[in-house]
């Protein structure tokens, strides 16, 4: 059997510039990629060399919506990305606004978790000793 993993995910938010301006200020990602997509809408790839988040919005402005992700078939409940340094990406995180929540230390690594501008659950872990 061949080895699998994740390349991307695609997700819908209110400004794809924005979100890819966070997860560069939080992460150290770059845009990989930006252009017209489906619908008339803007995508753009924003990750390294392996793996990337696409952000899109469609042509007419996304809605918001109260219902909760875990409580929705197929909805997305959160996003996991791994750091080197967990403390100093908080520090990032927390300087932009953002609350973090659910600290939690147990096998095989430390983790937090936070919500961006579109709702969006993140959760950053590191497997740092």
């Amino acid at each position: 059997m061949s080895s699998a993993f994740l390349e991307h995910v695609n997700v819908t938010v209110s400004d794809p510039a924005a979100t890819a301006k966070r997860l560069g200020d939080w992460f150290g990602w770059s845009i990989r990629w930006k252009g017209d997509s489906l619908g008339g809408g803007t995508t753009y790839h924003i990750g390294n060399d392996s793996s990337y988040v696409a952000a899109y919005s469609p042509a007419e402005p996304p809605k918001k919506s109260d219902a909760v992700s875990y409580h929705i078939h197929g909805g997305l409940n959160h996003i996991a990305v791994v750091v080197d340094d967990l403390d100093e990406t908080e520090a990032r995180i927390k300087a932009g606004g953002y609350e973090t929540k659910n600290h939690a230390d147990y096998e095989p690594g430390r983790r937090f978790y936070f919500h961006d501008d579109d709702g969006i659950e993140f959760e950053v872990v590191s497997y740092a000793t």
